[in-house]
């Protein structure tokens, strides 16, 4: 199968790389996806399901409500104007509609059946017990207790207070309960509790403020528009419950409806009182006008003179309408105006009494709508409270816009009547030619025609009054009852759950591996080095062994270690040839970059390779600041005093009375045998000493006797002692170790190397992960022991 590459030659990534790096991880994928997987299953199983309700209403415009409200449309007894949607969304989901929907249900009292890992709400079933507390309303509504109670029978039951681990005491039903909320008395249930006499089932229950409750569903409730352009609004509500959720809706529409109603109905009983008032008091001078009338007739003697005037009333009769219509604006003003100058605090005014000025009329209008704000808002605030000054100030200032307006438009109807009255004086100023008496009849008359009109106007708007009362309509039309939108939870949904904690299994190892790759600095096998370094050979990579296996090659070793020091034997041996001049190229210098990445080890077993073959082999240790041979060489192991004070390579470079014979130690193992030269005592001066000219005459014999001279020499970034003897060197074996080594000190070897400080460079890794093996790791080795599968059973 074609791998695919990304970029140019040098920089290529191999796509069949990238996802080998995850496939090799798959035991964390598959344990990341279990526990995930296994959560989810809890989260599921535990969750308490969420179940929605929904509701439709129409918000009604006011003027497509029935016919028979059309009547005083031109009253403006019903505002005409399209409702405020928005506005209504509000209302609908106030804090005071929905305190009065939790005191109608009564779900501030909550009972709760107890479980293992969750409990569950009763609702819409009767109750194990009944609660019933001494306390009033007004106090229970305003308070926070929880108490649990563990039936025993239908006689007794075991009651604690506070906390669930309180200790709990045996009481009888219908003995009185002293909390810290006061007394209270429970009852059994008989119907719920027969089937139960005998079983240890607890309860909790919750008495909780009304106002908390209902801010809690007051942020659950969606209130939406259907449309753009629509009057129509979308109520719903998720609840653990969906019953309750359905009641709760239904209820809380009703609530706004009555609330509307009740709106209406307060403003006709205002107007109608008004009106009476009124009526009261013109019939009385209806009636004083009658009784001077008659008396008047009586005292002079006079029968019928209207036929008398009729040519004069006719001339006159224009004037006098108007000054009628004056007459009866200006009545009403001033009866109005004595009503706003009288009134105490804040109360409702009646404006739709006739006066024909708009903007009175609107004003108070408005004045009236923020009168029913208020005494709602007080439902839930006080006197204090910000809203409330707002409010207070915003009525002040309409009232007086009302005061001012009622006394210009008084002064002006004063006016006009005074001007009409003088018109008509002048008009009727040849009907006062006739007789005084008729003249004072006519006067009568024109005072008790008035009253009489203003008399008749105001009995039909009593009666318009009356109508609008008994015909208040609710603001909103119901559409669908509150339902059940699916009879499954909306949460936790089982499939969406396990979908993302599949995806979130995956995603969280693969997250950790891709950011380990992307901050990984590191090399790890022969392939992510031959990449560093594409133009100096990697010559093997050495697999990383367990404490229980032998870290030096034996004899007749078939181990994956010997498999790979034969590997890199024989890239070695390709690339050692004989100098021309018949000078033998068998110097090798075995080094790293710091200590701990097994240059020691390494040269070691490198020498006990090459002794296998019946090679006549000679390990130095050149380390001379840090000798770590003895690790690896068995006979050595136990021998590291000796190492610094035998004779050694420093006491060869040190005195010239010590011959190469004399620093030359042969050690025999089981597998082969090869000759030593160990560091030797370490000196004050490291780096003079190996500036001695004895270092060129040691390597000249050393590689004129043996056919390959093996040098542990000291780490290149440490201390510049290798750099000192690296011209004697034919080859460098440059060790790194796998997970250890950082890939940018790769370019301090690749520098010396250009400089040609450091000849024949080439590259061996060190202590390679068993899964990060490069070309070997893939087919294996063939050699080793063969490893049962821990999914094997036989």
């Amino acid at each position: 199968m074609g791998e695919l590459r990304l970029g140019n030659s040098n920089n290529s990534i191999n796509l069949k790389e990238l996802v080998i790096v995850y496939i090799k991880q798959w035991k964390w994928f598959a344990l990341s996806v279990v526990s995930i997987m296994t959560l989810a299953f809890l989260h599921v199983r535990y969750s308490i399901p969420q179940y929605s309700a929904q509701s439709k209403i129409q918000i009604i415009d006011e003027k497509s409500t029935s016919s028979e409200l059309s009547v005083f449309r031109d009253l403006d007894f019903i505002s005409g104007g399209k409702n405020n949607v928005e506005d209504e969304i509000e209302i609908i989901n106030s804090k005071s509609n929905l305190i009065k929907v939790v005191k109608n249900l009564g779900i501030n009292v909550r009972v709760f059946a107890m479980g293992k890992i969750v409990d569950s709400e009763i609702y819409g079933k009767p109750f194990p017990f009944n609660i019933n507390f001494y306390e009033p309303d007004s106090v229970i509504n305003n308070s926070r207790l929880t108490f649990f109670v563990e039936q025993s029978n239908n006689t007794t039951f075991k009651y604690s207070e506070g906390d669930e681990d309180a200790p709990m005491r045996t009481l009888e039903y219908g003995k009185i309960i002293s909390t810290s909320l006061g007394d209270m008395v429970l009852t059994p249930n008989i119907p719920g509790n027969s089937d139960n006499r005998n079983s240890k089932e607890q309860y909790r229950v919750e008495v909780s403020p009304v106002s908390d409750i209902a801010q809690l569903y007051q942020s659950k409730i969606k209130v939406s528009v259907a449309g753009e352009f629509s009057n129509i609004l979308n109520i719903s509500l998720v609840d653990p419950i969906q019953k309750k959720a359905i009641d709760i809706i239904n209820t809380l529409v009703d609530e706004y409806n009555d609330n509307a109603v009740e709106d209406k109905k307060a403003i006709a009983d205002k107007t109608s009182d008004f009106i009476d008032d009124r009526i009261t008091a013109i019939y009385s001078n209806l009636a004083s006008a009658d009784q001077t009338e008659e008396e008047f007739r009586s005292n002079r003697g006079l029968a019928d003179v209207a036929s008398q005037a009729n040519l004069n009333l006719n001339v006159s009769a224009a004037s006098e309408k108007e000054l009628q219509n004056a007459s009866v604006q200006l009545s009403i003003a001033s009866a109005m105006k004595d009503e706003v100058d009288n009134q105490q605090g804040y109360d409702l005014i009646a404006y739709n009494v006739g006066l024909t000025d708009p903007t009175i009329a609107n004003t108070a209008q408005k004045y009236n709508e923020l009168i029913q704000q208020r005494k709602r808002l007080l439902e839930d605030t006080g006197e204090k409270h910000p809203t409330i000054l707002h409010l207070n100030e915003q009525l002040d200032a309409l009232r007086q816009g009302i005061q001012s307006g009622l006394g210009n438009v008084t002064n002006n109807l004063d006016l006009t009547v005074n001007n009409l009255s003088k018109q008509l004086s002048q008009a009727q100023s040849r009907l006062y030619q006739s007789p005084k008496n008729q003249r004072v009849l006519t006067d009568i008359a024109r005072k008790k025609n008035t009253i009489e009109n203003l008399y008749l106007y105001l009995l039909q708007k009593r009666e318009e009054s009356q109508i609008t009362f008994a015909s208040a309509a609710p603001k909103s039309k119901v559409i669908d009852q509150a339902y059940a939108t699916s009879p499954f939870p909306v949460s936790p949904k089982s499939k969406i759950v396990y979908l993302a904690g599949f995806i979130l299994g995956l995603l969280i190892p693969f997250s950790i591996i891709y950011t380990n790759e992307l901050l990984d600095n590191k090399i790890h096998n022969k392939l992510d080095l031959e990449k560093l370094v594409p133009n100096v050979p990697v010559l093997a990579e050495i697999p990383r062994l367990t404490r229980k296996q032998e870290k030096i090659v034996l004899k007749d070793d078939r181990s994956v270690l010997a498999e790979s020091m034969r590997i890199l034997r024989a890239n070695l041996d390709y690339i050692i040839k004989p100098k021309k001049n018949g000078v033998k190229n068998n110097i090798i210098f075995v080094t790293s970059t710091t200590p701990g990445e097994g240059k020691s080890f390494i040269a070691s077993n490198l020498a006990m390779i090459f002794a296998n073959t019946n090679k006549k082999v000679l390990l130095i240790g050149a380390d001379i600041r840090n000798p770590k041979l003895n690790t690896f060489l068995p006979g050595l192991e136990n021998n590291k005093d000796q190492m610094t004070t035998a004779n050694g390579l420093t006491n060869f470079l040190f005195s010239g009375r010590v011959l190469f014979n004399d620093i030359v130690s042969t050690l025999k193992t089981s597998a082969a045998t090869i000759d030593v030269i160990v560091s030797g005592k370490i000196p004050p001066n490291p780096a003079e000493l190996l500036m001695s000219d004895r270092v060129s005459e040691l390597f000249e014999k050393a590689s004129e006797t043996y056919d390959y001279v093996i040098v542990d020499t000291a780490p290149l970034m440490v201390v510049t002692d290798t750099l000192l003897i690296s011209k004697y060197a034919d080859h460098v074996l440059y060790v790194t170790r796998a997970g250890f080594t950082e890939s940018k000190v790769l370019d301090f070897p690749l520098k010396l190397k250009k400089e040609g400080k450091l000849k024949s460079l080439t590259f061996v890794v060190n202590n390679v992960k068993q899964s990060n093996l490069g070309y070997g790791g893939k087919y294996g080795y063939g050699y080793g022991k063969t490893v049962k599968k821990w999914w094997s059973f036989s």
